[in-house]
């Protein structure tokens, strides 16, 4: 099944654009232009981002002649799943610019995830840097679904592209063991509810693993998983509609929430969910400067020194994160502007005096 949206964006010039792509005129002539324009799928949404800005977006998961990316790259030698998502992202970037080399290097990645998989259905986990103990069940449960929510993501992305013909067989493959891996993160569902009440972008990831492989795999059962997740989430937000974040508003974590809960709806429409990304942005972007810098005043999990992120370095806002979330924002609701507003701040943190 195919599911066809609707949505407003504005259209961008195929030709390289500069990184500050920020002429209003421009913006306002290509806004003006599209009203009313449809796309089918998400890959042709994310067609329409300026190229350079996608790019930029998803290259952190390069994976290396290993398929490890990320920590795993870094210090060559496995740790767990959930640290290979990004290689999902540089996979998603490279069939939406029509890159077959950067797509087969993303697809090395995904190899590599799978063949660290466990009879159970879960995948091998090992104390990695943030972590010196082994992995609880439950720890095992989440790391798998942060790598599932990618992992279908970039699926459904591929089978609406012109290269789902070439990696057709490989995921038809791959879905046996994708079923495998959701069945066992759907045994620890009590679990994913105990650790992540208290952080609601938690449970929009374990949302959106269960319901876009749900679709990959066309399960009602992990698509109705889903569902309920969702609701669960949506319970943990203040009265303004801000999601919650260890008891209080986080404006790196709100910004995650919204990210997933944006990618999910393209693919399991919610008018719930819908409405519930609308508060929550409206609250971040009164957390974000003209410059592109991220107020972290009164933050209840990052930029103020209270958690430690993995290598035990002090956590910080994902700027990358807060920039996609505001792209989705900005095709959905066509507000060109907020492509200008990404682009300043994905590059905060490079121009930022340390």
């Amino acid at each position: 099944m195919t599911y066809i949206m609707r949505i407003h964006t504005p259209t961008f010039s195929r030709r390289p654009v500069p990184l500050l792509f920020t002429t209003l005129l421009v913006l306002t002539a290509f806004s003006t232009a599209l009203q009313g324009a449809s796309f089918p799928s998400e890959y042709e949404l994310l067609r329409k981002w300026p190229p350079a800005a996608l790019t930029a977006m998803t290259s952190g998961g390069q994976p290396d002649e290993h398929g490890f990316v990320g920590f795993h790259r870094r210090y060559n030698t496995w740790f767990e799943s959930g640290m290979q998502r990004s290689g999902c992202w540089y996979m998603i970037g490279g069939v939406v610019a029509g890159d077959v080399a950067r797509a087969e290097d993303g697809w090395r990645s995904v190899d590599t995830t799978f063949s660290k998989q466990l009879e159970d259905g879960g995948f091998l986990s090992n104390p990695n840097p943030g972590r010196d103990h082994k992995q609880s069940f439950d720890e095992r449960v989440e790391t798998a679904f942060f790598y599932l929510q990618e992992l279908g993501h970039a699926i459904l992305v591929i089978r609406s592209s012109p290269m789902e013909a070439r990696f057709h067989d490989r995921i038809a493959a791959l879905e046996p063991k994708i079923d495998r891996a959701c069945a066992f993160v759907k045994s620890g569902y009590s679990g994913i509810i105990e650790r992540s009440s208290k952080a609601a972008n938690r449970i929009f990831i374990a949302a959106k693993a269960f319901g876009l492989c749900g679709r990959v795999l066309n399960n009602k059962d992990y698509t109705a998983t889903s569902k309920k997740l969702v609701d669960v989430a949506l319970g943990l937000r203040d009265k303004d509609g801000v999601f919650v974040e260890n008891r209080g508003r986080d404006s790196s974590y709100n910004a995650v929430s919204l990210l997933m809960g944006q990618v999910l709806a393209l693919h399991q429409p919610d008018p719930k969910l819908d409405a519930a990304m609308q508060l929550a942005m409206g609250w971040q972007r009164t957390r974000i400067q003209p410059t592109g810098e991220v107020t972290t005043a009164g933050n209840s999990r990052t930029g103020l020194g209270q958690e430690k992120s993995l290598g035990g370095g002090t956590k910080k806002v994902n700027y990358n994160e807060v920039a996609l979330a505001l792209c989705y924002y900005g095709s959905t609701h066509d507000e060109p502007a907020l492509f200008e507003l990404a682009e300043k701040v994905r590059t905060w943190e490079s121009r930022a005096p340390h």
